[in-house]
């Protein structure tokens, strides 16, 4: 795991620095990250990134206001999720691509999403990966990535919540993903997205919306996701039209992270196949 494999490069979307990484060279695959604390393009993505890179131009962005990409206030927007999927669709647009076909995770998942319904015409085909988008219990065992506090241990406490019980958590991991979430300007970003979802009720569109989805979408999910369980999946499935589904076993809500060569041959079969 070496973030210096990959060089940062930056573009102006709508008036917002962006930062992201790429491997590989073809169609264009935007692998877009979680939202928890610490989030970016290399921490997420680092296992499969290179793996995607042998068969497309995959490209992993720090969303607005995470990593190295500048905060929503930069040009006084809110911490929304219409904020998120503006910015990735002015992402698409001023990297040059007609279209792309996108990869989320989690909040990453339903930015991709909102793309997908506002903009149809900029994505090919959508890889919904742990997904937000829709509705859902806050189970106690969230309480690590809610209520974290900062500190290493938390970000233990919180990685040992995103992933299976028998993942490896190294040294290495904790300390990126912390020294990413206590810089000032991501945690002052965290902090004021986290308000946003707790003022809207949680991270989610309604069904109806989610239902707009025409693209031919995969929604993957691990078998052993405690952030959004397998009845999620299946409801994605059940919501959007044209939609196959993959389920990963051992597999928590880093798909990308535990089982990257899995991950990485189900999506690129699927882009291949459809």
């Amino acid at each position: 795991m070496n973030e210096a494999d990959f060089e940062k490069k930056h573009i102006n979307v709508n008036g917002v620095k962006t930062c992201y990484i790429e491997a590989g060279e073809g169609e264009p695959l935007i692998l877009i990250h979680g939202g928890g604390a610490g989030a970016n393009s290399y921490g997420n993505w680092f296992a499969s990134l290179p793996l995607f890179g042998k068969k497309f131009r995959a490209i992993a962005i720090d969303m607005i206001g995470f990593g190295e990409s500048e905060s929503p206030a930069k040009i006084g927007a809110d911490y929304s999720q219409k904020t998120r999927y503006e910015h990735l669709a002015g992402f698409i647009k001023a990297m040059g691509f007609e279209k792309a076909t996108l990869v989320g995770n989690s909040m990453g998942g339903a930015t991709a999403m909102g793309v997908a319904v506002e903009y149809p015409d900029l994505v090919d085909k959508l890889i919904l990966m742990g997904s937000a988008g829709l509705n859902t219990e806050i189970s106690e065992a969230l309480m690590p990535i809610l209520k974290y506090d900062y500190t290493k241990e938390g970000m233990v406490k919180m990685v040992e919540t995103l992933t299976n019980d028998d993942f490896v958590i190294t040294d290495e991991m904790i300390n990126y993903r912390h020294t990413n979430s206590i810089e000032p300007s991501n945690k002052e970003a965290y902090g004021n997205v986290m308000a946003w979802i707790k003022e809207q009720g949680g991270l989610f569109y309604e069904d109806d919306y989610i239902a707009k989805v025409t693209q031919k979408t995969l929604v993957v999910n691990g078998k052993n996701d405690l952030v959004v369980p397998l009845s999620h999946a299946w409801k994605f499935l059940e919501l959007i039209d044209d939609s196959w589904g993959y389920i990963v076993p051992h597999c928590g809500h880093w798909a990308m992270i535990e089982h990257p060569e899995d991950f990485a041959a189900a999506v690129s079969q699927f882009i291949e196949s459809h």
